[in-house]
């Protein structure tokens, strides 16, 4: 018997069945001449389903760093803006500014997925040393960096324009609207099925449970003769990793990408969810993750019943966001479906 046959099983591989089921369904819809019909009301929620299995990779990749490892990275959004831009850069087609090679699709989302784990690995290697919160400066301080980068240097990166004319697979196969859209999130909602199952397995099997010791004591943990900077470093680039996956199939749903898609609040939103579900609990965290953007979904129709205007109204957005969240620091501070024992702290 193997070593990764004596793996546990169980949510992981549920996780994998149904990602995988997903996937095929998706592939059908696209390929084939089945279609599907949406009513007109529907559309904004698939739209914003597809936002969320795209922000579910990198949710599960920061839970990872964070919540089984304590690495706490502010600056999470930097992989995921690298990831999309460099598949963006290699796969785009005359674009009205900046790079586009026009190399094959899936090449590019490799390329894309490496790039962004090079990076990981380049900020672990200088930073993952630091206290947590110099830590947070640093990665926060590399995401503003790369954000000036890709705004600035309009020969390579096309500015604030960004770059445009990269293919979306799906959409170039899909018969119309409705199959495309739903094409889309199957297929994307199956990778993160598979992503969930993948970082599942992971954190299930003894390696997990050296992360999980680091959190808690990373000087007992060095103290049994593991190499905590070896870990930490290889947990930053697995979440680096991921978010680079993210942004590569971000840009070929989106057609483009642009420094206003990457923005702080991306990562705001990811750690947000990522608290109010429970950190250490990938379930939880995509449940987090959910209740966050159901919120700002509910709260679009609620723009059109008050008489306040646009920007006041996403002023307050933020606020009941920010209250939500407090009280759960408040009163859950492990998270609605967080294990407090798990993460050694009060109930």
């Amino acid at each position: 018997m193997s070593a990764l046959d004596r793996l546990p099983s169980g949510d992981g591989d549920r996780a994998l069945i149904a990602g995988t089921l997903c996937l095929l369904v998706g592939g059908l819809f696209a390929v084939t001449p089945l279609q599907a019909q949406l009513p007109g009301a529907l559309y904004v929620f698939v739209e914003v389903g597809i936002t969320f299995v795209i922000f579910g990779m990198l949710v599960l990749g920061l839970d990872l760093q964070y919540g089984h490892t304590g690495l706490v990275n502010f600056g999470h959004v930097v992989f995921f803006a690298v990831g999309a831009y460099a598949t963006a850069m290699l796969a785009a087609q005359d674009s009205f500014a900046g790079i586009s090679l026009g190399y094959p699709w899936p090449l590019a989302l490799l390329v894309g997925v490496i790039a962004a784990a090079l990076l990981g690995l380049v900020v672990s290697a200088t930073s993952i040393r630091l206290r947590d919160d110099f830590l947070a400066i640093v990665t926060l301080a590399t995401a503003e960096i790369f954000h000036s980068v890709f705004v600035n240097f309009e020969g390579i990166f096309g500015g604030n324009v960004g770059i445009l004319g990269v293919p979306r697979p799906i959409a170039a196969v899909a018969g119309d609207t409705d199959t495309r859209m739903i094409a889309t999130i199957l297929v994307i909602g199956g990778l993160t099925l598979i992503t969930l199952a993948a970082v599942t397995r992971l954190t299930e099997a003894p390696y997990g449970r050296v992360l999980r010791a680091i959190r808690a004591d990373e000087l007992v943990t060095r103290s049994v003769g593991k190499s905590t900077i070896v870990y930490k470093t290889q947990a930053f680039v697995y979440g680096a990793a991921l978010a680079g996956l993210a942004g590569g199939v971000f840009a070929l749903y989106n057609g483009a990408v642009a420094p206003g898609f990457f923005t702080i609040q991306v990562t705001v939103t990811i750690w947000i969810g990522m608290l109010l579900g429970g950190a250490a609990n990938h379930r939880a965290v995509l449940a987090g993750l959910a209740v966050i953007m159901g919120l700002r979904l509910v709260s679009r129709f609620g723009l059109s019943v008050t008489p306040v205007s646009g920007d006041v109204f996403a002023a307050f957005r933020l606020v009941v966001v920010g209250l939500i969240l407090v009280a759960v620091i408040r009163f859950r501070p492990a998270g609605i479906w967080g294990d407090p024992q798990e993460l050694g702290v009060d109930r």
